[in-house]
């Protein structure tokens, strides 16, 4: 089965006063990590989308290995789901949708998912509800190109014609960052009582990228 991984991480947070996907955490920024989880799913495509945030993201986020989508509208309410579904390779079986403010989602979360899902629709169910990741088989991507926002992927699984497969994830649905209390909480699972700064300093930031392209490129200095 040919899989393609498709990380949503265009919406903005106007609530945050900074793009929350450069918000520090474990070392680098709260996109980094998450395109780090989904690196290690090793996916046959990896597509991630980009809002209005996208400059200050490519700056700082290593994006290498992924195919980007600019989705500048998705912060007034535009799927970036929809451009997203242009760039998928033609020979994609099945599309597994994450977040980029969700860190916490695991490859065997992932696997297990697209291993067990038996109908058009899969999506994940933890100890206190279904969240992400979510499965959808080529036969679905026209639906999909119907979403007027991606949070309206939920009335597709829940209100859609299509049967859905419910595949167990263990523990809780992973935390994702919308507001400062999230992210407060979020942090606190690795660092007991303090909070990073919310952006790392844009000079570590360089200097992390470019030591990951030059082991990418073999170079070794």
């Amino acid at each position: 089965m040919f899989v393609t991984g498709l990380l949503l991480a265009a919406e903005g947070s106007p609530t945050l006063g900074v793009p929350k996907q450069l918000l520090s955490y474990q070392g680098e920024t709260l996109l980094g990590a998450s395109l780090d989880t989904a690196r290690n799913c090793g996916f046959d495509q990896l597509i991630v989308t980009l809002g209005a945030a996208s400059e200050q993201v490519r700056e700082r986020v290593d994006l290498d290995g992924a195919r980007v989508v600019e989705s500048p509208h998705a912060d007034t309410g535009s799927s970036s789901i929809v451009p997203a579904l242009d760039v998928v390779d033609r020979r994609t079986d099945g599309l597994v949708v994450m977040l980029g403010d969700q860190p916490g989602v695991t490859s065997a979360a992932v696997w297990s998912l697209v291993a067990e899902v038996a109908t058009p629709v899969g999506v994940s169910r933890y100890d206190n509800g279904r969240g992400h990741p979510c499965f959808f088989t080529r036969e679905m991507f026209g639906e999909l190109r119907t979403l007027r926002r991606d949070q309206d992927i939920w009335k597709l699984i829940d209100e859609g014609p299509r049967p859905v497969t419910e595949v167990d994830a263990i523990g809780n649905v992973p935390l994702r960052v919308q507001n400062w209390d999230d992210y407060r909480s979020l942090v606190s699972q690795y660092e007991p009582g303090g909070v990073p700064p919310a952006m790392p300093p844009i000079h570590a930031t360089r200097s992390r990228l470019h030591r990951r392209r030059r082991r990418r490129e073999g170079t070794g200095h």
